[in-house]
């Protein structure tokens, strides 16, 4: 993807992020704007219609067009620069706020959520980390045509009828007639265990085993498609990563549920708001990271706040949002890091069964 594309792509993010975020909360322009609406024609009483709630202010310039783009992509408004500085430095302040009713002042968790992942998508394809696009080696390392598969068996066969040559041509009290004996269960087992495309070594020593077929159509049909196409099937994964990176969220909130069971007060919408939130900061945080790698920091440094600062915000957010006492904060903390892995998981796995039935 060029630069030019990953430019696109964050417009196209902030874009869907104004579609999610009510605009309650945004400085609206001076002046008097008595009279009728011109959407529903009720008699307004200030700068936003009561009944509809379309604004007073109907611009017809090309300046004012532009502006509308630049404000609805990029995003930048008060409600940002409110939103932000909690987010890094108050993370459960946000959080508790904006569950208790202050919606107007912050960004909302969704809207935040979805620019930061297209914000990232961006700015990993600017700074070229994704999957490869060129899998020569592995295509042919992976993917076997049928004359590779034939030839492949034709081997086994081969090979196996020499061992059974030999093992017949010892007499019964020799000791190589164990490890030949080994050979020959060896092969019978690769051979019992669904079809296999098998191919011999570069050497031409030996058996290397290349696809397993499980007996699942499903299953085996995913394999195919890998096998046929390891390239683009990385970048499916990729594109689904992106796609799908909502699901985060349905997947988190059972996990933060089970730390707080026997806590009252808090519900899945609460639940819902830290994990959005969270997951907002990290995105962003690891864009950081990756233009700060870009510049010149060095890799420790980059390893070092890309392993730490994001327990460190977890822990402060569960403290603030949740009213927890330190103990409390640090092992469920170190628990929901655990859980952090499964999710990972499970995200992962969801992503190639969408790849599989793609």
């Amino acid at each position: 993807m060029s630069i030019f594309d990953s430019i696109g792509t964050m417009f196209e993010g902030g874009l869907f992020a104004r579609a999610v975020e009510p605009r309650a909360g945004e400085a609206a322009d001076e002046g008097d704007y008595s009279g009728t609406c011109l959407n529903c024609g009720t008699q307004r009483v200030g700068h936003y219609c009561h009944h509809c709630g379309q604004s007073a202010h109907i611009h017809r310039s090309m300046g004012a067009f532009l502006h509308d783009l630049l404000h609805g992509a990029l995003h930048f408004e008060g409600k940002t620069w409110h939103t932000l500085p909690l987010l890094v430095t108050k993370p459960g302040q946000l959080t508790r706020r904006y569950i208790q009713g202050e919606r107007a002042r912050f960004v909302s968790p969704m809207a935040l959520f979805l620019f930061s992942v297209f914000l990232m998508f961006a700015i990993f394809q600017i700074a070229g980390i994704g999957t490869p696009t060129e899998l020569e080696g592995a295509t042919a390392e992976i993917a076997l045509e049928g004359a590779e598969l034939e030839n492949g068996k034709q081997e086994i066969a081969a090979t196996r009828e020499s061992l059974k040559e030999e093992l017949e041509s010892l007499p019964a009290d020799a000791p190589e007639r164990a490890a030949l004996q080994s050979q020959l269960d060896g092969l019978d087992q690769v051979s019992n265990v669904g079809e296999r495309y098998l191919v011999g070594g570069e050497d031409g020593d030996g058996i290397r085993l290349r696809s397993i077929r499980t007996g699942s159509p499903f299953l085996d049909h995913g394999i195919e498609k890998w096998e046929k196409n390891p390239a683009l099937m990385l970048y499916k994964l990729q594109a689904n990563s992106y796609k799908f990176s909502w699901l985060l969220i349905p997947l988190s909130i059972p996990f933060l549920w089970l730390i707080f069971a026997w806590k009252r007060g808090f519900g899945a919408y609460d639940h819902a708001v830290f994990v959005t939130y969270s997951l907002s900061f990290m995105t962003l945080f690891y864009v950081t990271l990756t233009i700060l790698a870009t510049l010149g920091l060095g890799s420790m440094w980059v390893a070092l706040a890309g392993s730490s600062i994001p327990i460190w915000h977890i822990y402060r957010q569960l403290k603030g949002a949740y009213g927890l006492s330190r103990f409390s904060a640090v092992w469920r903390t170190i628990v929901l890091v655990f859980f952090i892995f499964v999710i990972i998981s499970l995200f992962v796995n969801l992503l190639l069964l969408l790849g599989a039935m793609g």
